[in-house]
């Protein structure tokens, strides 16, 4: 709670510290005083910004204080927030209420939450397949790179890994559209941008390409793809030299029995904390990569809102992105005392 505290009070600042009215970004230009007085007035914008900063936790705290006031800003106005009245306690109603992340300014009357809805599940489903491509093919590899040891095998992966590790996501994206989506697309059937719902040719209803998906899993993948390589490689040599494996190996037991009975298990820890640390930064990481292949997800709506100076938006994709961060690392402690008993007892 603490850490989920001080990246809301981060996200607040550093946004609301940017040049410009956000009244006006709303109005656009169109504006006139009465309009502007009034936008402010109801998004609490003619306060000072400590109040704004109350007032903004005040929305996302799921039991929150609102004024009897219809003028003021926190006052229980329907279709506002989703809450329940609990008590009152003189001019002041205390509620139970989901957090409310606001509306956006470039889709006006359309909630942040709905906008994260909406596109949350398609940089899920990216992050997901980028992470399993990275995890299945990168574990395998780092296997046979640790039993090939400074042999020519090894060294090619050894190669492919650290130009994985040093190629800009963003250049990838356009290399792998351009050929495998434009040069090559009669041989791969693979688009250069797509989402992975598409209108059908009739405009008439929605269907998942899955075919889309592809090209920008494979390029999301890369990065963590060879930082698995080489940690499982790294990992299994340091296991390999464990007196266990050398009494297994007196035993007469085989190279794969030994591996899968014994030494992958004890070499995962470092590879768990790296994929951990990746997923969550995926759903970060994948703006560029959702912006080039036109992959409606997160991602891409953040530099939308970027570009449009969006402000509920970004700080709401913001503070879900931090939230999955918080939520994989209770998760990844928790598989660390399935991997290894002994974290039970520290």
């Amino acid at each position: 709670m603490l850490t989920l505290f001080g990246v809301v009070t981060v996200i607040f600042f550093l946004f609301n510290v940017l040049p410009g009215d956000p009244a006006q970004m709303m109005l656009g230009q169109n504006e006139d005083s009465a309009q502007l007085e009034a936008v402010k007035r109801k998004f609490g914008f003619d306060k000072p910004l400590s109040t704004q900063y109350l007032y903004y936790l005040n929305d996302l705290s799921p039991i929150s204080l609102h004024s009897k006031n219809h003028e003021d800003y926190t006052f229980l106005k329907k279709g506002k927030y989703t809450a329940t009245k609990l008590f009152a306690i003189g001019k002041t109603n205390v509620a139970l209420k989901l957090p409310y992340l606001r509306e956006s300014f470039a889709k006006q009357g359309k909630k942040v939450t709905q906008v994260i809805g909406e596109t949350l599940p398609n940089t899920f489903v990216l992050a997901v397949s980028a992470i399993c491509i990275a995890i299945v093919t990168g574990v395998f590899l780092g296997i046979v790179s640790a039993l090939f040891k400074d042999r020519w095998l090894d060294k090619a992966i050894q190669v492919v890994s650290t130009l994985g590790m040093s190629v800009p996501s963003f250049f990838s994206a356009i290399l792998f559209a351009w050929l495998f989506g434009f040069v090559l697309h009669k041989f791969t059937g693979l688009e250069m941008t797509g989402s992975l719902y598409e209108l059908d040719d009739y405009g008439e209803a929605m269907h998942i390409q899955w075919k889309n998906l592809v090209l920008p899993a494979i390029v999301l993948g890369i990065r963590p793809l060879a930082v698995v390589i080489q940690l499982m490689r790294n990992s299994l040599l340091e296991v390999f030299n464990q007196d266990y494996i050398r009494t297994a190996r007196a035993k007469g037991l085989s190279e794969y029995r030994i591996i899968r009975k014994h030494a992958l298990k004890n070499a995962m820890n470092p590879v768990v904390t790296a994929i951990s640390g990746w997923f969550a930064s995926m759903l970060a990481g994948a703006v560029f990569v959702e912006y080039i292949f036109g992959w409606n997800g997160l991602g891409k709506e953040i530099v939308n809102a970027l570009n449009t100076l969006d402000l509920p938006v970004i700080m709401g994709s913001v503070l879900t992105i931090a939230i999955i961060f918080i939520i994989i690392n209770i998760f990844v402690d928790v598989i660390y005392a399935w991997l290894d008993p002994k974290v039970k007892l520290q």
